[in-house]
């Protein structure tokens, strides 16, 4: 799931946080095209350990396509249902900012 911190912005865009349930004592990352596909660029956290998995990323106005990343695996966003066709023959979830 993602969703914009009400109003927040920083000097590099608007604050989104990314939310991954997983399950408990999961590696999940986030990757995008707003980070060049890196999960290592965005870790999720899971701070209280009931597998719900955060992280906040600040976006420019602009289309942006990104999967989770649970153990090596990459899975789309479940709740959002935007979702485009990527060159690998599978889907891509995608945000609108702005």
């Amino acid at each position: 799931m993602v969703s914009q911190l009400g109003a927040a912005k920083d000097a590099a865009g608007w604050i989104y946080e990314f939310t991954c349930t997983a399950g408990p004592g999961h590696a999940v990352a986030l990757a995008g095209s707003f980070n060049d596909w890196d999960p290592a660029a965005a870790p999720m956290a899971d701070p209280d350990g009931s597998g719900c998995y955060r992280c906040t990323v600040s976006l420019n106005t602009g289309t942006y396509e990104y999967k989770f990343v649970v153990d090596d695996e990459w899975i789309l966003d479940e709740e959002n249902s935007n979702f485009a066709a990527n060159d690998f023959g599978t889907l891509n979830s995608v945000l609108v900012v702005g």
